[in-house]
């Protein structure tokens, strides 16, 4: 029932959102599904330390959980860094040594500066303890372009409000470069990622994946508040949960008669 429930909100957010404008988000940010498309792992990045370098570098052989993240963000890209370091830490094999994850920054007006305080702000929501992730980085647009493009991670800036639409998901490449699977969601579960893992590690690309679309996108930093497109969705969804439930109890007062 909850699932209903998300997937109901999933298809009436949309709804509820175009009706503000001509900026689309679930048009301009979504994800079109290219297992086994090759990651170029060359292009030119820097780190958190402003030390320039690559995917492939980075990688070291490896397979490479790929996030991409907006480091300024004011939306959910901080939550699901901290899920995903968690999940990466309930799981088998070892962030660093067996898996290298990595914080992309989209934005290509982002510096080293903004990545040292994303992953700053994640040290202090973990009490100190720093995240399990290799590196964060910025890049030019060629680089960062050609890298999301290539997983057909597709995102847009809205000028109305100074922010990206984008999804909430991360890619699970293999060592040579090649996407696996894109895993969805801001809380993804430990065996997830070391399913996505052990399938890269051995060359497999492909499978079932759970797409529940969650964007990072319109939330009001001043205010700290959905707009009210997206409060009308979840009141609709809500609405629409109770409807559910009438239905069943309905459904189940029936057969008993």
């Amino acid at each position: 029932m909850i699932r209903v429930a998300l997937l109901l909100f999933a298809t009436l957010l949309p709804v509820m959102a175009r009706a503000e404008g001509p900026f689309d988000p679930f048009d301009v940010a979504q994800i079109i599904e290219r297992p086994g498309a090759r990651v170029p792992l060359d292009l030119p990045l820097r780190d958190a330390e402003g030390k320039a370098t690559t995917l492939r570098a980075l990688g070291a052989g490896k397979p490479i959980l790929l996030i991409p993240v907006l480091h300024t963000c004011p939306n959910f890209c901080g939550i699901t860094l901290a899920r995903l370091a968690e999940a990466a830490e309930g799981q088998r094999y070892r962030p660093g040594a067996d898996v290298t994850l990595l914080a992309f920054g989209i934005d290509p007006a982002e510096t080293p500066e903004d990545a040292a305080a994303n992953l700053a702000r994640l040290r202090d929501e973990r009490d100190g303890k720093a995240a399990p992730f290799q590196a964060a980085l910025v890049g030019p647009a060629t680089s960062v372009r050609g890298t999301m493009d290539a997983l057909g991670y597709r995102y847009a800036f809205d000028p109305r409000i100074g922010q990206y639409a984008h999804v909430a998901a991360s890619a699970m490449l293999t060592a040579d470069g090649r996407l696996v699977r894109w895993i969805y969601g801001l809380d993804p579960e430990p065996a997830v990622i070391e399913k996505a893992v052990a399938d890269a590690r051995e060359g497999h690309t492909g499978g079932l994946v759970d797409r529940l679309i969650l964007l990072c996108y319109h939330f009001d930093p001043e205010t700290g508040r959905y707009t009210l497109a997206i409060e009308r969705a979840v009141r609709i969804a809500g609405l629409a949960t109770v409807l559910l439930l009438a239905c069943l109890l309905l459904k189940l007062a029936r057969r008993r008669a």
